[in-house]
């Protein structure tokens, strides 16, 4: 690797905050990471523990450009931070994605580079992409996709952070288990989760809680400063529309938005806006 232009280096101040659960989860990745921002960056670097910590880290930064380290429940936690600050506006920020697969697909899905090397030198040599935010009627932000019903949670042991790994099953294993699956079927999958709800895009009435639903999906990723709606009902029927706002009620539901699952509630409003944060991504 080339040494840094001393002039170029001088043009980042960094605040590079590493989520606690990216140290515990892959510490490698978060020392390649930050040897690469330090080498091309006046970086300071912050370890909160928690997410007080992660907050006044947030609001102590003062002209430094924010860097996550961590995943994207570490990135969600800064946008809803700057968002409620009012300081979405006042610069981009940028994402190390450190963690389990799963735990990085919206990171992926804005094309944030997988490696912690390629994603630390975007972070120096990127630019900047303006994305557009959904804000529910609650101040509460989605980055991603937003989902009705929130489906099951997957769970986990305390600290996990993945599957366990577990040895290939022998084939004598292997043969006991299709024994047991010929006497004893499996059971029948659990029926898919259906909703009666009421779906609005500016006003316009897609559904009524007279109809079932199997899913909803509002996703503002998209770009266009409008938020794409998609509707399938239990028959299958598929309905989709592009809107400011959206505005979904009836019974109590949960629903999914970058991974973190809410409510129950009755009633929830969402609305674009449009280039309202900015990611730092790899040229072109």
């Amino acid at each position: 690797m080339s040494a840094p232009d001393p002039a170029a280096r001088t043009e980042h101040q960094l605040l590079v905050v590493i989520d606690p659960v990216a140290r515990r989860a892959d510490g490698e990745s978060v020392r390649i990471a930050k040897d690469v921002l330090c080498a091309g960056a006046h970086a300071k670097i912050c370890l909160p523990e928690n997410s007080d910590e992660f907050a006044r880290a947030l609001a102590r930064r003062g002209h430094r450009r924010l860097v996550v380290v961590g995943d994207d429940r570490a990135l969600l936690r800064a946008v809803t931070l700057l968002h409620r600050e009012r300081n979405l506006s006042r610069g981009a920020l940028s994402l190390v994605p450190v963690g389990p697969a799963p735990a990085l697909e919206v990171a992926r899905s804005f094309g944030v580079p997988a490696g912690a090397v390629a994603a630390a030198r975007s972070v120096l040599d990127g630019t900047v992409r303006w994305l557009d935010l959904l804000v529910d009627d609650s101040d509460a932000v989605v980055l991603g996709d937003l989902r009705i019903p929130a489906g099951p949670v997957p769970k986990r042991g305390p600290g996990s952070v993945g599957a366990a790994r577990l040895p290939p099953p022998s084939v004598w294993t292997a043969c006991r288990s299709l024994v047991r699956t010929l006497v004893h079927p499996a059971p029948p999958a659990a029926p898919a989760q259906l909703h009666r709800l009421r779906v609005e895009a500016d006003g316009i009435l897609l559904t009524d809680l007279d109809e079932l639903l199997s899913d909803v999906l509002v996703s503002s990723r998209g770009g266009g400063g409008k938020a794409t709606v998609t509707v399938v009902t239990s028959s299958g029927r598929e309905m989709t529309a592009e809107a400011l706002a959206v505005t979904v009620s009836g019974a109590d539901f949960r629903y999914r938005r970058d991974g973190v699952v809410n409510g129950p509630v009755r009633t929830r409003t969402w609305r674009v806006r449009a280039g309202a944060w900015g990611l730092t991504l790899p040229v072109g």
